[in-house]
């Protein structure tokens, strides 16, 4: 820590990014850790693997992310899932759009920029078209628009996650009820002999989980030490790739955030994964029917998970391992979205009745 107390808090929060996404992008290419791949499995192959992949690294960030409470090194109202406007409709909408372009894209915005690392310059146009329109509806001309539908359907409330309500109903403490949450998601995830034997599979969750929490860890202590305002964040992948690309165009050292070291962390762990698999090769699209598909399927990532404060990850773990009211929900839609875009897809993208 005194090493890094020499560098300015941008770039610190940057490494910490870094290197946790470095653990996620080696997960998804090592561990094969990917959340469309998990719902397509399980609705089509037959396996819950992966998907209990996804939820044993809930289970893993929030109990981390909970004895971090318990240590006092995390704030959860410091935290940004925390400060967000709690909007059921605006995580109903969001998760389906999301989930639906993800099915359309063939990947999230993780899963994405995982791909590009390994040399899939189709991932490159997802990232980049998902970056963009992210910005637009979350800064751009479309911006008034979303503050205005999320302030007509927010709820008001002091509580904001699953963890205040149990710690209210039974007076355990705030720390204790978000580690008993956490204890039932493992045991739920766990319970299967078949994903128990996968131990390999097992081994990539819980590394994913402990880089969520280290997230908070890294951002949470930066804020408390550090000189400048510092927001308390984890990974996610809607916002900060277009924070990146905006880094890349018009910033110095200056521009470095958590979100743009995750990014990098993400490209670097996924090449050297495929590197390690022997997997690494360049791939383009071929058939502009499926490039337009991507595009799309984009455009809907970017405007579902601005709406939804979220992605597959930024939702889907990092604000589910603080239980937020909000994660469940938008995990379920994206859930659902995904399966609307795969169904039409097989079928060819005839009604489904």
């Amino acid at each position: 820590m005194l090493m890094l107390s020499n560098l300015p808090d941008a770039v610190i929060v940057a490494l910490f990014g870094l290197c946790g996404g470095m653990v996620l992008g080696l997960a998804a290419r090592l561990g094969r850790f990917c959340t469309l791949g998990a719902i397509e499995d399980a609705l089509y192959q037959g396996s819950d693997i992966r998907l209990r992949m996804w939820i044993l690294a809930i289970g893993v960030a929030g109990a981390a992310s909970f004895a971090l409470v318990a240590a006092g090194a995390l704030d959860l109202t410091q935290t940004a899932p925390y400060r967000a406007a709690w909007s059921p409709a605006a995580a109903i909408l969001g998760g389906v759009l999301f989930g639906y372009g993800m099915s359309l894209a063939g990947n999230c915005g993780f899963g994405a920029l995982a791909r590009f690392g390994g040399g899939d310059l189709r991932s490159f146009v997802i990232v980049v078209v998902m970056g963009v329109s992210a910005y637009v509806l979350m800064s751009g001309p479309l911006a008034g628009m979303r503050v205005a539908f999320v302030a007509a359907t927010s709820l008001a409330g002091e509580n904001r996650s699953y963890a205040e309500t149990l710690r209210d109903a039974t007076g355990l403490s705030l720390a204790a009820s978000g580690m008993v949450l956490s204890l039932l998601i493992v045991l739920g995830a766990a319970s299967s002999r078949a994903f128990r034997a996968r131990r390999q599979s097992m081994f990539w969750a819980v590394l994913v989980g402990l880089a969520i929490a280290g997230g908070w860890a890294g951002t949470q202590w930066i804020a408390d030490t550090g000189f400048n305002a510092q927001p308390v964040v984890s990974h996610t992948f809607t916002a900060p790739l277009g924070e990146t690309l905006l880094f890349l165009m018009t910033s110095s050292a200056g521009g470095l955030s958590f979100g743009v070291g995750s990014v990098a962390g993400v490209l670097a762990g996924a090449f050297c994964g495929s590197l390690i698999k022997g997997h690494f090769r360049w791939e383009a699209c071929e058939d502009p029917r499926e490039l337009r598909r991507q595009i799309l399927g984009a455009v809907s990532m970017g405007f579902g998970a601005v709406l939804a404060g979220g992605c597959t990850i930024g939702q889907g773990i990092s604000a589910f391992s603080l239980f937020t009211f909000s994660a469940p929900l938008v995990f379920g839609a994206i859930f659902a979205g995904a399966a609307l875009g795969l169904r039409q897809l097989i079928t060819g993208f005839a009604p489904i009745r």
